[in-house]
């Protein structure tokens, strides 16, 4: 069995317009002042402010093809005081780093945060993603129901947290994959991938800090010793820790990777 790999990716960039708009628009009739439950450290502006900002850094590292974070972050606006000035100020965001995607090409090097991985087409694929668990963070914020996810950008969006996860790799550290073998499933569009728990290793460099966390490794054949399954919003939102542990159905060994899931994957 091989870990599943679509062909075919949503269009990420009307993702995340689609995405941040309606992230926008439930904060817009939010209480400013109002918790986000999924981000229990933040207030309702406090979230709109973090995808205006982090929205900003990215579009201007696409749009100057920037090889260092540097003047992105130095570019970031002062926060709006104003809760109207702040909601419109993350609808331009959105619209400068769609104009900056769509002028760029996916295999165009840029800085980013992620090992191994300095491309648009990373910032392009995160980006749409980032959209989308936000505007849930949003919707549950403004204390109305979370509206439907598109299957196959969730689908998608399971793909990602497992890469996150399991190809985030130091070049000084290493993965040891020695804990049980797992299946996670989307029921709604038919796609599985293969995981094996294990733990990752090494002694940084830099700070000579020892790291030996719990981890997942990409598996490509074995019987899984557990499995996990849903449609494919719950899973993504399960693994980003924005559903509950009854929105996907568990079986066999599955505890340390529900430990690993409330540790935050990624």
């Amino acid at each position: 069995m091989r870990r599943y790999v679509r062909p075919m990716r949503p269009d990420l960039v009307a993702a995340m317009r689609a995405e941040s708009a309606r992230f926008a628009d439930a904060l817009a009739a939010a209480d400013p002042a109002a918790p986000v439950p999924t981000c229990p450290e933040w207030t309702a502006a406090d979230l709109l402010w973090h995808l205006t900002e982090t929205q900003v850094l990215w579009a201007v590292v696409v749009r100057d093809r920037l090889a260092e974070p540097g003047p992105a972050q130095a570019a970031k606006p002062p926060r709006p005081a104003d809760h109207r000035e702040l909601v419109a100020l993350a609808r331009d965001t959105t619209a400068m780093l769609a104009a900056a995607l769509d002028d760029a090409d996916d295999a165009e090097p840029v800085w980013t945060w992620f090992p191994g991985e300095h491309t648009v087409g990373f910032v392009r694929r995160r980006q749409a993603h980032e959209a989308l668990i936000h505007r849930i963070d949003a919707e549950l914020a403004a204390g109305g129901p979370v509206s439907p996810v598109d299957r196959y950008l969730a689908t998608d969006g399971v793909t990602e947290v497992l890469h996150l996860t399991c190809d985030d790799t130091p070049s000084w550290a290493s993965r040891v994959p020695d804990g049980p073998l797992g299946e996670i499933t989307t029921t709604d569009t038919d796609a599985s991938w293969l995981v094996r728990l294990g733990r990752l290793t090494g002694t940084s460099p830099r700070t000579g800090d020892v790291w030996d966390f719990a981890a997942l490794t990409w598996a490509t054949e074995g019987t899984p010793a557990f499995s996990v399954s849903g449609s494919a919003a719950d899973v993504d939102a399960w693994l980003w820790n924005r559903a509950a542990d009854t929105a996907v159905t568990r079986s066999g060994d599955h505890a340390a990777f529900d430990a690993l899931v409330r540790d935050g994957l990624v």
